[in-house]
């Protein structure tokens, strides 16, 4: 019921930065939690990080932590991926989603809208 669009991805070098972000158009963003992914060719797609809708509760991925910071404006329906010091093996597509079931926040199956991917690449 929820569109979701990324943008921000980019080419950089590594130790760059990128800042993505994900605008919601529809009902009621703040109600819901949300998550970014990623997924590089050949690859599963795999979770990045989780921020539930008042802000108070945040997880990564052990592979970004203190690198990465997510972050929401219910104001304005939109999440962000800060990604600091970004390393070659962060290049992939990556995808913001809304949360709708109670499993696991780790899991693509608990999340029910998907935006259409922003690509990140990191050159060595």
């Amino acid at each position: 019921q929820v569109q979701l669009v990324e943008s921000g991805g980019g080419s950089v070098q590594a130790g760059g930065s990128l800042r993505l972000s994900c605008a919601a158009s529809g009902r009621t963003f703040s109600s819901y939690a949300m998550g970014w992914f990623r997924q590089a060719p050949g690859k599963e797609r795999e979770f990045v990080a989780h921020i539930n809708w008042s802000s108070t509760s945040t997880y990564y991925t052990d592979s970004v932590k203190g690198r990465f910071t997510i972050s929401r404006d219910n104001a304005k329906n939109t999440a962000y991926l800060q990604m600091n010091n970004l390393k070659p093996e962060d290049t992939a597509l990556y995808y913001c989603a809304r949360r709708y079931s109670s499993g696991i926040y780790s899991n693509p199956r608990a999340y029910d809208s998907w935006g259409q991917g922003t690509q990140v690449t990191v050159s060595p």
